[in-house]
């Protein structure tokens, strides 16, 4: 098991923050691509809202569920720029070939998790939800108002247990694949850990990707070029900053070389 830095200080996502935009500068705004990826997705969800707005809440929380999946690429050119290595968009596309059935294995269970949540949220709007929400504007309206208390409560309570749930898995867990030759379940635990060590700090960066990426999603979804790779590039740091390297093998001394006689 990877050890973990404890008791880091409570900004430390101001300072992932700072390097990863040092690091999205440093790649030639490289990420960009993914951004666009993202982009994409965000206007799919809008499309989905005008023609079926009770699975769209379900589908954007997916959007952040699977983020760290779509991510992947961001984290290699951050990867590639930490060890030297020449800066390629298209090497970074492939980077999940390193460790493809550990990646593989972890999309899945997000994907399970999607499923699950976008087909609670569904059930949670027909139980509780008094209104129908023909645009976005409307929607976020009609929720905060008292006269949707009961169903605020429900939505975020029911939801709040699927992120927290995603977000211990997940905080770590892909930059730590892509970086290392370890197993779904040990990235998983190590995640888990990391954010039971550090639960202050990473509970602000949860809360500040969510500002970021959920602003651009309600608001202005082409801001998604810059700051889905910028949270990308952070999120590299953020693994770095809470799990310690990877201990070196070992030097074999020139008399444990000898063949024995």
């Amino acid at each position: 098991m990877a050890q973990i830095r404890k008791d880091l200080p409570l900004l430390s996502a101001l300072t992932w923050l700072r390097d990863g935009f040092r690091d999205m500068q440093a790649t030639h705004f490289s990420g960009a691509f993914y951004g666009l990826v993202f982009t994409a997705i965000g206007t799919l969800i809008a499309f989905v809202y005008a023609t079926f707005w009770k699975a769209s809440m379900g589908m954007t929380a997916g959007f952040f569920l699977m983020g760290p999946i779509i991510c992947t690429g961001i984290y290699e050119l951050s990867r590639q720029l930490q060890k030297g290595e020449t800066i390629s968009l298209a090497k970074s596309m492939g980077a999940w070939r390193r460790n493809w059935k550990s990646l593989g294995f972890f999309a899945v269970i997000l994907t399970f998790l999607l499923i699950v949540w976008a087909r609670v949220s569904v059930v949670l709007f027909a139980l509780f939800a008094n209104h129908d929400y023909p645009d976005m504007q409307s929607m976020i309206t009609q929720i905060v108002s008292l006269r949707n208390i009961e169903f605020i409560l429900v939505w975020l309570g029911v939801g709040s247990v699927f992120a927290t749930l995603a977000f211990a898995i997940s905080i770590v867990s892909v930059p730590m694949l892509l970086d290392r030759p370890i197993d779904t379940m040990e990235a998983i635990f190590t995640s888990a850990q990391a954010l039971w060590e550090n639960f202050a700090a990473c509970f602000i960066w949860a809360l500040m990707v969510v500002v970021l990426i959920g602003s651009a999603l309600i608001f202005f979804k082409p801001l998604l070029i810059v700051w889905a790779p910028w949270v990308g590039h952070a999120t590299w740091k953020a693994y770095h900053a809470l799990v310690m390297p990877a201990l070196e093998e070992p030097a074999v001394s020139l008399e444990s070389a000898q063949p024995a006689h």
